[in-house]
């Protein structure tokens, strides 16, 4: 069984940079897609990010793009979420997907997920 630990999260200011980091325990990382996912209070989980396997596909929701960069080191067993100039509307909780055939931007193809950790962002 896969288990994937998400960390990095807190509280920053507007315009701020956080990295998150989910590192998946097993030994077949490197053959699967990984994602990322939010989800604010009242809302439902949104797509952030996604990865494929080897990293030549990055898909990116059109509200981070430019200010989020998804990576992965398949050696560390580790997906990152680098992301920059924070704005409020990025305050949620963060998630990490795994076990994806292909890098998809739905929850569904998913099989494993993180337990989350919350981004804030103030004003």
């Amino acid at each position: 069984q896969v288990q994937l630990v998400e960390s990095g999260g807190g509280l920053v200011q507007a315009g701020g940079s956080l990295r998150l980091s989910c590192a998946a325990s097993g030994r077949t990382f490197s053959s699967y897609a990984m994602g990322w996912f939010r989800q604010a209070p009242g809302k439902e989980r949104e797509f952030v990010a996604t990865i494929s396997s080897s990293g030549a596909s990055i898909v990116y929701a059109n509200s981070v793009k430019g200010r989020f960069t998804i990576s992965r080191d398949n050696a560390k067993n580790t997906v990152y979420l680098q992301m920059n100039s924070l704005k409020p509307e990025d305050t949620a909780v963060y998630y990490c997907a795994g076990g994806g055939l292909y890098a998809a931007t739905t929850p569904r193809p998913y099989n494993y997920w993180g337990q989350g950790t919350q981004v804030t962002v103030s004003t």
